[in-house]
């Protein structure tokens, strides 16, 4: 059985060495402090992200940054219109033995097996191919020929896709995006920080980084996130947040501007992934039990792709993170009584 809670050694080893983390990613990536903490978040969730924004914003480059810090196998597949499920997975081929003449079935792994996928331009490739990826981020294996192929772990799917261009693109379906944890906006930089790209990428020295993490630390830090306690209190407000996204019967009184923008909302998994990403921040925090304030953090990261507005929503110009905000402006916090950190420290083991 494993402990209950984090020991205290184990979460000021973590915090330390998650500063000194985005330290050596802010070597390569200039700003974009949301962005590396968010992703950062659902990986030591077990999660996966899409990344989405503008070319020339560094996603790619994020992701290969980060794949060199934890000391993980990074492989990264472009998606276009003509690739196929077979491209990604992997496919058997016949293997002749010159010595029996004896012909078998070889499976040749695809570029899937690896720890840190970038799903690039995601969004370029028909649905056949995209849900390619479904039983890989679920299962975490492959299944070729009804032979299973189990997926190294860690593993995640970061995918990347273009906001701004329609032509020539397949938008990920529903139930797709919902086995994404996070949908991340990476966002232009500030004057000083794209001052900062321009004259660190147009110098001859290239920056380096250092591993910080190697895949059994993360497997172990993935098991202490979950060990982080989260009152009934907390779980029933992320539970409010999710439950009142439903127009069909699934909440008892959704609001007003749910039911008049909202076309369909968050499943059980989000209650989940808003759980979660909390303990995940509350632990890279440096405090040991989850609050409300946790869930808020994550929540717009959570819930944009799980909102689909319907067309008066997209008329009026109401975006899922405007509902969203609406959502923390009308929802009560009854917090209840929380242990404080000095409290709970009394029951971790020292």
């Amino acid at each position: 059985m494993p402990d209950p809670v984090p020991d205290l050694q184990a979460v000021d080893r973590l915090v330390s060495r998650f500063q000194a983390l985005k330290k050596e990613i802010s070597k390569v990536i200039v700003g974009q402090d949301q962005v590396v903490e968010e992703l950062l978040l659902a990986i030591f969730s077990r999660g996966h992200c899409i990344l989405e924004g503008v070319p020339g914003l560094a996603k790619t480059l994020l992701v290969r940054t980060l794949a060199r810090c934890l000391r993980l196998e990074f492989n990264r597949i472009q998606f276009t219109p003509d690739l196929m499920p077979a491209d990604i997975t992997g496919t058997e081929v016949i293997h002749e033995d010159r010595a029996t003449g004896q012909r078998t079935f070889r499976f040749v792994r695809g570029p899937v097996f690896a720890n840190v996928i970038l799903a690039d331009e995601i969004n370029r490739t028909p649905p056949k191919t995209q849900a390619a990826l479904l039983e890989a981020m679920q299962e975490r294996q492959v299944t070729v020929g009804g032979v299973r192929h189990p997926l190294p772990d860690p593993f995640f799917v970061l995918a990347t896709q273009n906001p701004i261009e329609q032509e020539g693109t397949y938008p990920l379906p529903e139930a797709q995006q919902d086995r994404f944890m996070f949908k991340i906006y990476v966002k232009y930089p500030r004057w000083d920080e794209e001052l900062a790209i321009v004259r660190q990428t147009t110098e001859e020295a290239e920056a380096s980084v250092e591993p910080i993490f190697g895949g059994e630390e993360i497997l172990e830090l993935q098991r202490i996130v979950r060990r982080v306690p989260a009152s009934d209190d907390v779980i029933g407000y992320a539970l409010r947040l999710a439950r009142q996204t439903r127009v069909d019967g699934g909440a008892e009184a959704p609001p007003d501007f749910i039911r008049e923008h909202v076309a369909w909302g968050a499943g059980p998994r989000a209650c989940q992934f808003l759980v979660l990403g909390a303990k995940a921040k509350a632990l890279l925090s440096g405090r040991y039990h989850v609050s409300v304030e946790d869930i808020r953090t994550v929540v717009h990261a959570v819930l944009r792709h799980r909102i689909l507005t319907n067309f008066h929503a997209e008329a009026r110009g109401f975006t899922a993170d405007r509902i969203v905000d609406r959502l923390l402006e009308t929802t009560p916090a009854e917090e209840g009584a929380q242990v404080p950190d000095a409290e709970l420290r009394k029951v971790l083991r020292p």
